[in-house]
């Protein structure tokens, strides 16, 4: 994809995009996200907290851990593109300072090893779409927000006929109902085809 080769050639920040379109996870799921929680040989990422924008008045804002979402946490398989783009960030976290590579470190973190901003990362998330529009023309990618990368993630395996209790359990989702719920527009044909199915065991009855 032409897209993506620009952002991995063009973007500091390709290595968070790839892991998010390729995961499904959430943004502060992944700005939490330490290099122990990943195990590259095995190929899985251990997703058990998150990390959001806290504001206290009087005090300002600052980004705090918590758990996930639904507060259970779960393994991810992820592909050997994304493990070959891990490798290569965690080299280059190491070149940077050691200490950015350890095993408590986050991966995705500052260059003083402290959570990033979760509202800064969507707005370069915002600005790097701009910028591959603007050097690409702007029919190469839509004007997507940065949550949109898991949507997209949950719509492609869906669509592929992933069964629904897998994508639910990659999303995090408390259950499949809630991906159903939330995803059952992606897939106008099953009802037809439920009801295709059904009239050909239907008509085999018959005969």
């Amino acid at each position: 994809m032409v897209a993506d080769r620009w952002a991995r050639e063009n973007s500091s920040s390709y290595p968070l995009w790839h892991v998010l379109a390729s995961t499904g996870m959430r943004r502060g799921e992944l700005l939490a996200l330490r290099w122990r929680d990943i195990d590259l040989a095995a190929g899985t990422i251990a997703v058990r907290r998150s990390a959001g924008m806290v504001r206290t008045a009087g005090v300002g804002a600052e980004m705090v851990e918590d758990d996930t979402k639904t507060s259970k946490p779960r393994v991810i398989d992820i592909d050997p593109a994304t493990i070959g783009v891990l490798l290569a960030h965690d080299a280059e976290r190491g070149t940077l300072a050691p200490e950015l590579a350890g095993a408590d470190a986050l991966v995705f973190g500052d260059l003083d090893g402290g959570h990033r901003n979760g509202e800064h990362v969507s707005r370069q998330f915002a600005r790097d779409i701009a910028r591959c529009q603007a050097a690409l023309g702007v029919d190469a990618l839509p004007a997507i927000r940065l949550h949109d990368l898991r949507h997209s993630h949950a719509t492609i395996l869906l669509t592929a006929r992933e069964p629904v209790h897998v994508v639910s359990q990659r999303l995090g989702h408390a259950g499949p109902v809630i991906t159903m719920t939330v995803y059952a527009h992606v897939l106008p044909g099953s009802q037809r085809e439920a009801a295709e199915k059904c009239a050909a065991l239907l008509e085999g009855a018959r005969s």
